[in-house]
């Protein structure tokens, strides 16, 4: 017999016969991963992912440039007495890494004696400025902090830390961006680490219930264990990823990709049960199961990849990172686990036990009962959700994806609020040469009515004394070479339909007095360019997703009509989750609402898959209303595995994640996962068998196209063979 030397069959062969030397390569790969993994840096900052073109990105640039990228904070002290209150302001002002702080003075005469050039540039200003009230009363004291660095910057992190040991954290409410993104950097390793635990034992407990050796389960676990690995310290190759990415990559690579291996070992035992010899079995199992496994893999690469397209580039970050991990994934399933599969096949065996799990047949005779109807309330409720998807409320920047209720920084930020009122910092940055102008523009902002109060050099320094008077460091904190500073703080939210009108409204009046070249910074304006341009990220990403999937479906099946039957149901399940939150008054996370949307096309379109293979498998010996009910009976436990898998990991996500964002994706996931296998197992066996008349003239017109594809081939390899005989 001819042995069969195609690269494939070669490689097959390696995969099966080379367990050793692959197992060693996984084994060094997932060591030098594991020492990477600690030095692949978070970022925390959503600003960092603007596109150069966005107007935010371009004044953060000139800030940076001329007087650093400060963080933000604000804290307010209880049962304090006013002296003790100028005490502590002192104090913090010393610690490294503050630029200034803003706060009760003690004296009404701020002009006079030493203690005006010593104590800053915040001794400065005119109590025309803000009364003490707006500072300190009833023994509480307020601080406005603004920092040297970023938000990010260890040099910030460590100021903060030192803020609590002055205040005293019981003593104290911490609020704003530098102590938001503190605190969310020390919870969310402890929130995912607790995450990933708990989905590692209830996934075991979903796979001991859907498989039938106590030994697969504890494979399957620690194959993915691997790829998460791999796919976490290979993350070094880009230096820093987001939050956002580390926060759920992991634990949504685990829940996606679980299905390559269980489809991989049930191909191997099936075949291995026939009698056939472990290491030929293995071969074909790898060898009838590897389509399959890319096919899946790459309807959630498409998922995964399209969302680098976003604009707004930590969808580059979120879409790189995650098809990485599927990549990871499908490697380590094809080449790792059929050598740890025949390293333990005596162990899998010993361990065997009968299935848990009965036959669906009932299931699927009651699922197939009720189709019509199923077919008709989804016809009725696919328009009004896709229309309802798009009324929900939707948060965008870095509020939305700060601590959530229940979290220290939003009560202390609540209480803060309710105490001193709303305090939005915003910074103006103006060119310099016109003091007078500058002036000017200070006192039309304070007389605008949500302003708290603004600061500039010109417009708090008193008349008749030059800055050159200043020292240096004071005079910095205001002016640089070539932009003077204004530190204006709003009194709204960071992010509303009124702070975004304030906003604009403060900027229009810094463009009538400087129409170019100056700036406005702040979370709410970094929050506008977000929205604009997710937005629009939206349209187009969900588009590309869409026909990318549908693209993979189409060269599965060789059909027009299947791979429109095949997206319907995950479509009106996405359209479905996303109109819920509207339903329930809940608001949404737009970066989530985006991400989820993809991933759950990407990650669910395999039931669909997996249902259509089997309906047409059944339908070539039974009429259309069989096929449906035996293509339901045989999916339903694959399903409402992986499908299982998917709600467990999403609502863990839901439950454990202090932060608001990622909180919101879990629910999103989770809920996304059981509608989509709701509808799987509901809508798509209707419309296969409604349709069922033109999805097999379009399967026999490609079966003639493959055929006659096939005597082509043969004849052109029959002809080539002829002429090396003739030679």
């Amino acid at each position: 017999m001819k042995k069969d030397r195609s690269l494939f069959n070669k490689i097959v062969h390696f995969i099966v016969f080379k367990g050793k030397s692959i197992e060693t390569v996984f084994f060094l790969g997932t060591f030098i991963c594991a020492v990477c993994f600690p030095f692949v840096k978070v970022n925390y900052d959503l600003s960092e992912y603007l596109p150069q073109f966005a107007q935010t990105k371009q004044a953060l640039d000139v800030m940076e440039d001329e007087f650093g990228y400060p963080g933000m904070a604000r804290i307010m002290i209880r049962d304090v007495s006013l002296q003790e209150a100028k005490k502590i302001r002192g104090q913090i002002s010393d610690l490294k890494g503050v630029d200034l702080v803003i706060g009760p003075d003690l004296t009404t005469d701020v002009y006079m004696g030493s203690s005006f050039i010593n104590q800053g540039i915040t001794d400065m200003m005119s109590l025309d400025a803000f009364s003490m009230d707006d500072y300190y009363h009833d023994g509480y004291a307020l601080l406005d902090i603004i920092f040297e660095g970023g938000d990010n910057d260890p040099m910030t992190r460590k100021a903060v830390e030192g803020i609590y040991g002055i205040v005293g954290k019981d003593r104290g409410a911490f609020a704003g961006s530098a102590v938001s993104s503190k605190e969310r950097e020390e919870s969310i390793t402890k929130e995912i680490t607790m995450a990933i635990g708990m989905a590692l034992v209830i996934i075991w407990l979903i796979l001991t219930l859907t498989t039938t050796s106590w030994m697969e389960p504890f494979l399957f676990i620690f194959v993915m264990v691997v790829a998460i690995i791999l796919n976490m310290g290979s993350n070094l190759m880009f230096g820093t990823i987001s939050f956002f990415t580390f926060s759920t990559a992991a634990i949504l690579q685990l829940a996606v990709s679980m299905d390559y291996s269980i489809f991989l070992l049930h191909t191997f035992t099936a075949i291995k049960n026939t009698g056939i010899e472990i290491h030929e079995a293995m071969e074909l199992a790898v060898k009838e199961s590897c389509s399959s496994i890319l096919a899946s893999g790459a309807t959630t690469i498409v998922g995964f990849i399209v969302i680098a397209f976003m604009r707004f580039t930590i969808g580059k970050d979120v879409g790189f990172v995650l098809t990485k991990g599927i990549i990871c994934s499908l490697a380590t399933v094809l080449f790792l686990m059929p050598t740890l599969i025949l390293h333990f096949n005596d162990k899998i065996e010993k361990t065997a036990h009968k299935p848990f799990i009965p036959s669906f047949d009932r299931f699927a005779k009651w699922m197939n009962r009720i189709r019509k109807p199923v077919f008709v309330i989804a016809i009725f409720l696919a328009v009004p959700c896709y229309f309802g998807q798009n009324m929900n409320v939707f948060y965008y920047g870095d509020d939305a994806i700060g601590a959530g209720p229940g979290t220290r920084v939003y009560e202390d930020t609540r209480a803060i609020n309710d105490e001193f009122g709303k305090s939005n910092m915003i910074i103006g940055i103006v060119p310099n040469g016109d003091l007078v102008k500058e002036r000017e523009l200070t006192d039309a902002l304070e007389d605008l009515d949500f302003i708290n109060y603004a600061i500039s050099m010109s417009g708090t320094l008193p008349r008749g004394i030059p800055e050159s008077f200043l020292p240096e460091k004071v005079s910095d904190q205001l002016r640089s070479e070539r932009y003077a500073r204004l530190l204006i703080s709003m009194n709204t939210v960071q992010e509303s339909q009124y702070a975004f009108d304030c906003s604009q409204r403060l900027e229009r009046t810094v463009r009538e007095f400087y129409p170019e070249n100056a700036y406005v910074i702040g979370m709410t304006p970094t929050t506008i360019d977000i929205r604009d341009i997710l937005t629009d990220d939206y349209n187009k990403v969900s588009m590309l997703s869409l026909a990318g999937v549908a693209l993979v479906v189409f060269a599965t099946f060789q059909s027009v009509l299947v791979p429109i039957l095949v997206i319907i149901p995950i479509e009106v399940a996405i359209y479905l989750n996303m109109t819920l939150p509207y339903v329930m008054g809940d608001s949404m996370v737009y970066i989530g609402y985006i991400i989820v949307s993809c991933l759950q096309l990407g990650a669910t379109i395999d039931y669909s898959i997996l249902m259509t293979n089997n309906y047409l498998g059944f339908r070539k010996n039974m009429n259309n209303t069989d096929s449906a009910a035996a293509a339901i009976s045989k999916s339903t436990l694959s399903i409402l595995t992986s499908g299982g898998i998917l709600t467990v990991v999403g609502y863990l996500l839901y439950f454990t994640s202090s932060i608001q964002a990622i909180s919101q994706v879990g629910r999103l996931v989770g809920r996304g996962a059981v509608l989509s296998m709701v509808l799987v197992l509901s809508l798509l066996p209707a419309l296969l068998s409604t349709f069922d008349k033109q999805i097999q003239k379009q399967q026999l017109r490609a079966a003639k196209r493959k055929e006659k594809r096939r005597f082509k081939f043969a004849g052109i390899k029959r002809k080539g063979n002829d002429d090396h005989e003739e030679e």
